[in-house]
């Protein structure tokens, strides 16, 4: 790499399935290609981090998903107005021209800017082996991609904003995007600003998934078309809540989204665990325990009595499992119910989400 003789081989192309029903293109490079984007990023990251917007946080050390919901919940709370902004294609219409001239105020190393513009232009491959020459974007998937993304994104959005709109708040991962605004006037504007801006950086705002929504709870009066938005897995809409004197009132709260659950019920129903009659209760929870904890340690963060719906399904399912596997209670359902609750009882901790609902697990 040193030398400047190391050329990137093509980028395998794959797609995969997203959940409006469109194909997500992945751009896989090789083993060797990792290394090398590993061996830029490593030396151009500790240049471009400091610049970054500190409401910028996606793929940055110290921040996290988590971090954004939360204070797109608190600023909720003080702003009427969200801007729910979708770039269409983002990564696929990425300008080449505009990308170097980032770098280049960033980095004079000459074999860094040598490898990233090869790599800019390395060509798909597809697995029928046909070739498509590129001359824009930067392909999913690949190490040196989000780093890429985040600073392109820094100059056509983030700096963009903190110039012009210094009083209008947002969360941004990488380009899931919420503008927090005062007044409906305030949205509508910096909406055709915007439009104008990622326009000029050869980008898009797609008609149908960009959206105005109104932060309604108990003191926001009146109706508008859009009153809930989705961001990084959670939906932020109206929710009821109790005070601290018992009584329920309307909030604009976050909890897992419609998409999220039906990702998690299609990945539980994918174990098909009534059928594994074969492995013990142990090895079950030995298996799925570190994903059920992924999804408490995220998606219980905010309102976690949204999941407990999830977690009845589940236990239905090891139910199920034990009704099949043991003859001696599958001749009473009673019997059945009655062995299943003393297992979750004596060990309530075997299964992760067991201790966090704190209810017997065949209630519902």
């Amino acid at each position: 790499m040193s030398s400047g003789s190391y050329f990137p081989p093509a980028v395998l192309l794959v797609e995969i399935p997203k959940r409006d029903g469109c194909l997500r293109p992945l751009g896989i490079p090789t083993v060797s290609d990792r290394i090398a984007q590993m061996v830029v990023k490593i030396e151009l990251e500790p240049n471009v981090e400091p610049f970054f917007h500190p409401n910028s946080y996606g793929y940055r050390a110290n921040k996290s998903a988590l971090e954004a919901i939360g204070v797109a919940r608190g600023r909720c709370w003080r702003n009427n107005w969200v801007l729910d902004i979708d770039i269409k294609g983002f990564f696929d219409n990425i300008d080449h021209e505009l990308m170097m001239r980032a770098l280049k105020r960033h980095t004079s190393s000459k074999w860094i800017l040598l490898y990233i513009a090869r790599w800019l232009k390395a060509p798909v491959e597809k697995r029928d082996g046909t070739r498509i020459e590129r001359s824009k974007g930067t392909p999913q998937g690949s190490v040196i991609s989000p780093l890429l993304a985040n600073l392109y994104l820094h100059y056509a959005l983030d700096k963009w904003l903190q110039i012009n709109y210094p009083h209008c708040q947002f969360e941004r991962y990488a380009d899931d995007i919420v503008i927090h605004c005062k007044t409906e006037k305030e949205t509508l504007d910096l909406k055709s600003a915007i439009d104008n801006r990622l326009k000029q950086c050869c980008l898009e705002l797609h008609p149908e998934k960009t959206k105005i929504v109104y932060c309604k709870d108990n003191n926001r009066k009146g109706e508008y078309t859009h009153t809930s938005f989705d961001f990084l897995g959670y939906t932020f809409q109206a929710r009821s809540c109790r005070n601290k004197y018992g009584e329920y009132f309307l909030n604009f709260l976050p909890a897992i989204s419609k998409e999220s659950k039906k990702s998690i019920y299609e990945r539980i129903r994918s174990w098909r665990l009534q059928l594994r009659s074969d492995i013990t209760l142990q090895e079950i929870a030995k298996r799925i325990n570190p994903i059920i904890r992924g999804w408490i340690n995220y998606y219980g963060r905010y309102n976690r009595s949204t999941l407990y719906h999830i977690f009845f399904n589940l236990n239905r399912q090891l139910f199920k499992w034990a009704y099949r596997k043991y003859k001696k209670i599958r001749r009473s359902m009673s019997k059945a119910i009655i062995w299943f609750t003393r297992i979750a009882k004596e060990n309530s901790q075997l299964f992760a989400h067991w201790e966090m609902l704190r209810i017997l697990p065949t209630e519902r």
